[in-house]
């Protein structure tokens, strides 16, 4: 694959041999962020546990300190009488069955959280081939299916991220864009990696954090030391 100059020029800052110390890594990404647009800081953490099991899974979600600069659409399920407390708190879309006909028939998607009340679950399971696949789904351990679709809806617009293992056993995740700087990007991944070390299963064993990567968007992959972390 052929990169670009500017990409080029971003990987010589780079040795791919060093495990970088947090700070350093995340400076390194964002001045290597060299796009037209802001571009969006992602960590890669690869995880010591086997996704294929139950009693492995890592899954949940945390409210970045410094949010992930980016402006998120919310969609709430909720009964009527819930209605005000949703739109208060600032989701853009709020409704019940109407919103469901109207993503079933029209394949409408213009979200980017799907917040639901757990009395509106039977109705927002007809969705789960939707938003199942793209990530969207109502989840009561992302804090997404909740009574308080309100608080829900100010956590997201503060930056909650839902942070989920892939099949290869991979979190991926925003955490900020390269114009934060060094130190909001920071905070914002120490607060991710200590929550999904918290999150760690009782049944894995060995090394749980196997390995760390951070980029920007269009950047080059920076190795991070995951030594004071422990685990």
């Amino acid at each position: 694959m052929k990169h670009g100059k500017k990409y080029v020029d971003a990987a010589k800052l780079v040795d791919k041999a060093k495990l970088y110390d947090a700070p350093e890594a995340l400076d390194l990404a964002a001045k290597g962020a060299k796009a037209k647009f802001d571009e969006t800081i992602e960590a890669h953490i690869r995880l010591g546990v086997d996704s294929r099991h139950a009693d492995q899974q890592v899954r949940g979600a945390v409210v970045l300190p410094n949010g992930t600069g980016k402006s998120i659409k919310v969609l709430v399920f909720c009964k009527e009488d819930k209605f005000e407390a949703a739109q208060a708190a600032g989701a853009e879309y709020v409704g019940g069955m109407d919103l469901v006909e109207k993503i079933q028939k029209e394949n409408w998607m213009d979200f980017d959280v799907v917040i639901a009340s757990p009395d509106m679950m039977g109705v927002v399971g007809r969705l789960g081939k939707v938003l199942g696949p793209r990530g969207l789904m109502p989840n009561p351990k992302a804090g997404t299916v909740t009574p308080d679709v309100a608080k829900a809806v100010t956590d997201a617009k503060a930056g909650k991220i839902e942070y989920r293992l892939d099949k290869t056993n991979i979190i991926h995740c925003p955490i900020g864009k390269a114009s934060f700087g060094a130190q909001k990007l920071e905070e914002n991944f120490n607060t991710l990696v200590e929550a999904i070390v918290k999150a760690k299963p009782a049944a894995a064993k060995g090394q749980y954090l196997k390995s760390i990567v951070v980029a920007s968007t269009m950047g080059v992959g920076i190795k991070v030391n995951t030594a004071k972390y422990g685990v």
